[in-house]
């Protein structure tokens, strides 16, 4: 059987039965494969990795170790949610590890897209490398949220970091229960293990964050203008009431300028694009039609409010032919 590949026959995930089916055939899986071993789980936050740990935790308990890394690329307080949820109030085993500097010195002066990817995901390795050597000689395996459209759209359209990203030299065996499933079936998943909704219904956040929002080579003051110009975004859809309704939305930043006029003087500042899709799979999406003046409020705070931009562009370009995400 190709690992790779969905089985044709295999049903789609949209039912409490067929995802309990799901979860006890996965939970036995990962108890044949982990055994007495340690296991460290790649854990963003978002739902696929969110779905992996529940599924682990289920099958291996404390056997498994939620290691979640600031990579310094994170949204507006991502990581300091992360850390509450998963510690506080899910009592996950959770190790966080601050590598912002470690990352941005790595990632200084690299512009081209599939170069970043691979950096941010073999620095990711190291550090769970590094978090396992703490551990002991017991971990023998990294579980990642692979999903299948990774997979797919890393054989020709963007490497992934979790899977072109990965050195040749990996120390682990992986796990990854999830990687044969579509985004909406791992949704299904989480709502049958007891996850919240919102944490279920969390919007997509690429696992190498904000460093392909950031477009081209990353600086710090550009990536704290995309951080803040993002939370903006996020603010302005949950007061809208559009949390939930609109499947992913982000901003991201070139490294370009254009020339702007703020209080009467001549700039030469940032672009900022937004982009929301709809989507049920992540292999094709379409733009929604948002309301013009919600739109343009956004607009005004993120160029008023945020130094370093001065324009703010809506992004109108299905998939295909565009992909969901800049880089």
């Amino acid at each position: 059987m190709d690992l790779n590949k969905r089985p044709d026959d295999m049903a789609r995930i949209t039912t409490p039965e067929l995802a309990q089916a799901f979860i006890e055939e996965q939970v036995a899986a990962c108890r044949e494969q982990i055994g007495d071993k340690k296991a460290l789980l790649a854990l963003s936050g978002g739902v696929d990795s969110s779905v992996v740990a529940a599924l682990l935790i289920k099958a291996i308990g404390k056997q498994l170790i939620c290691v979640h890394v600031n990579h310094g690329l994170m949204r507006k307080g991502e990581s300091e949610q992360v850390v509450d949820v998963f510690r506080n109030q899910l009592d996950a085993n959770l190790v966080y590890v601050d590598a912002t500097d470690r990352f941005l010195s790595l990632l200084d002066g690299v512009a081209e897209p599939e170069a970043k990817r691979k950096i941010i995901g073999a620095e990711f390795i190291r550090v769970f490398e590094e978090e396992a050597r703490k551990v002991g000689d017991e971990v023998s395996f990294l579980a990642q949220g692979t999903i299948y459209p990774d997979i797919l759209e890393s054989d020709g359209v963007k490497a992934h970091h979790n899977v072109g990203g990965l050195p040749d030299d990996l120390q682990f065996e992986l796990c990854e229960p999830v990687r044969l499933l579509y985004k909406d079936e791992v949704r299904v998943i989480g709502r049958e293990l007891g996850l919240p909704e919102n944490m279920v219904e969390r919007q997509p956040f690429p696992g190498p964050g904000l460093g392909v929002r950031c477009l081209g080579a990353i600086t710090r003051d550009r990536l704290e203008a995309l951080r803040e110009a993002d939370a903006i975004l996020r603010e302005e859809f949950a007061a809208a009431g559009l949390e939930g309704k609109v499947w992913q939305y982000f901003v991201s930043v070139p490294d370009f300028r254009v020339t702007g006029v703020k209080e009467g003087k001549r700039l030469y500042e940032w672009p900022a694009f937004i982009r929301a899709v709809n989507t049920v799979d992540a292999m094709t999406a379409e733009v929604p039609e948002l309301d013009w003046a919600l739109l343009k409020k956004i607009g005004d705070r993120i160029a008023s409010e945020v130094n370093g931009i001065c324009r703010v562009l809506y992004d109108l370009t299905p998939k295909p032919c565009g992909t969901i995400e800049f880089e």
